[in-house]
């Protein structure tokens, strides 16, 4: 038997029955606690000064002062897209409520980018892929004033875009020169990466002259990307990307990653480049691209060495020229080798093409080639370069009926001479009445059996075409804008 709670009622009992246990109980109540002793306050160390704020010569603490200025000029570019789905009725539907036509349903589709002002009138350097498609864009600036911005042009090839908002006195950024880059150089990428808000991230330049990473090669586009390790995401695209002096050096673009997040491998279309082109959509609203008219490929060892130069030589060899091309014309053969232009060395094909391309059309330049292992100068008068060599009418490509296309087409009639459709795009205003495979025989009641001759027979407004369709000979009329 447990006898320890009956032992504890016994002592207190006792003890209540004590003379001034009462009286000794309610003075301890009502003694005041002893307050615990106070610790000590942290010695803390406290530097209230900027991080820039006497630094030594020579040592950069801080890039905010030239982050600051570049910031303000860099905007939020929101793309809105309205989707139109046709929606099928149930054929069953029909069987009892009658012919019901088919359903449109609307969406809208929102997209994220940067952007950056260069001029205080508001024109705004982006990307293609950012405004491509767009039915509106709002332009979110640094200070949360919202502008509608137009679009002044676009050149899918370089991905660069135009836009125009109206403000006076905007933030803008100072260009630097591009060329002038080089591996090494501290760089920052501004912009608004997945809608977070602007946000600076900085890195290196890590390459420079980046091509052939097919990246544009759905449009044939010229690649000539500046490579950094500075964190670039979704939504930066269009964005700025700044060097250690505040400066414009490129405009962000496109990253190369497995996993659709940053991995150091970002890339931005030179500003000199983008320059160029933003120059040309805003005096033209198109991009006009010098035009040599030569295939040529870059210089190895042992062609270097067949052709009597030394093994080191960097260039490009002639192996092709366009029939009635600048380059024809100038007398550059098969076999020359293009060592400069203007005095700028060449060391690629892709470079060749680039720095062509950047020379406005008509322009003369300076080629330093080799031929015979003699060198020379060669004046060459460029062409423009024509985006669709092969486009008769708006999104219609045409070529001549020769003995290749009769066999892919099965035009088997030696009577039927002209030229056949190869292709009709899909925003074609002529793609209800032409198609892939028509032969083209006649243009306003004239013969057709090559390109030129075609386009000198079009005419703004109304023409009549003779087309074979596979069957018959018919008429087809076709207005072409004035």
């Amino acid at each position: 038997m447990n006898h320890r709670p009956f032992l504890r009622l016994l002592l207190l009992a006792l003890l209540a029955a004590q003379p001034g246990a009462t009286a000794l109980h309610a003075a301890a109540a009502r003694e005041p606690k002893k307050a615990a002793p106070k610790a000590d306050k942290p010695d803390i160390k406290v530097d209230l000064s900027p991080v820039s704020e006497g630094a030594r010569p020579g040592l950069v603490m801080s890039y905010a002062d030239v982050i600051e200025p570049a910031q303000k000029a860099v905007v939020s570019v929101y793309s809105t897209k309205i989707i139109k789905e046709r929606i099928a009725i149930n054929p069953l539907l029909r069987q009892f409520f009658g012919n019901i036509p088919d359903q449109e349903r609307e969406s809208r589709q929102e997209g994220l980018g940067s952007g950056v002002i260069v001029t205080k009138d508001g024109y705004i350097l982006t990307n293609n892929h950012v405004v491509e498609g767009a039915d509106e864009l709002k332009v979110t600036l640094s200070d949360d004033r919202d502008f509608i911005a137009k679009v002044i042009g676009s050149d899918p090839k370089t991905d660069i875009a135009v836009l125009k908002i109206e403000g006076r006195d905007l933030p803008t950024v100072t260009f630097a020169d591009s060329d002038k880059v080089r591996v090494g150089d501290v760089v920052f990428a501004v912009g608004n990466p997945l809608g977070v808000g602007q946000t600076v991230t900085m890195g290196i330049v890590s390459a420079k002259g980046r091509s052939r990473l097919g990246l544009l090669e759905n449009v044939s586009g010229y690649e000539d990307f500046i490579q950094t390790d500075a964190a670039i995401n979704m939504g930066n695209s269009g964005g700025a990307l700044i060097d250690a002096r505040g400066r414009l050096l490129g405009i962000n673009s496109a990253i190369l990653t497995p996993s659709r997040g940053n991995i150091g491998i970002g890339f931005a279309i030179p500003v000199k480049l983008a320059g160029f082109i933003m120059n040309s959509l805003v005096e033209s609203g198109a991009v006009a691209r010098g035009f040599l008219g030569v295939t040529s490929d870059t210089m190895t060892a042992d062609v270097a060495e067949q052709l009597g130069l030394p093994k080191d030589t960097r260039g490009v060899v002639i192996t092709d020229i366009d029939p009635d091309s600048p380059a024809e014309k100038a007398g550059l053969k098969r076999t020359d080798a293009i060592l400069a232009i203007n005095g700028q060395p060449i060391s690629s094909w892709e470079e060749l093409r680039l720095l062509i391309a950047q020379i406005v059309p008509e322009s003369t330049v300076k080629l330093k080639i080799v031929r015979d292992g003699r060198e020379r100068v060669v004046d060459v008068k460029l062409g423009t370069v024509v985006e669709n060599p092969n486009e008769l009418l708006a999104g219609v490509d045409v070529e001549p009926l020769n003995l290749e296309a009769r066999r892919r087409f099965r035009i088997n009639d030696p009577r039927i001479n002209g030229l056949v459709i190869t292709a009709v795009a899909a925003d074609s205003p002529y793609r209800d009445r032409l198609e892939a495979g028509m032969v083209i025989l006649q243009i306003n009641r004239g013969d057709v059996t090559d390109l030129r001759a075609a386009r000198e027979r079009i005419a703004p407004g109304r023409n009549l075409l003779a087309v074979f369709d596979g069957r018959a000979i018919r008429f087809v009329v076709v207005t072409v804008p004035r």
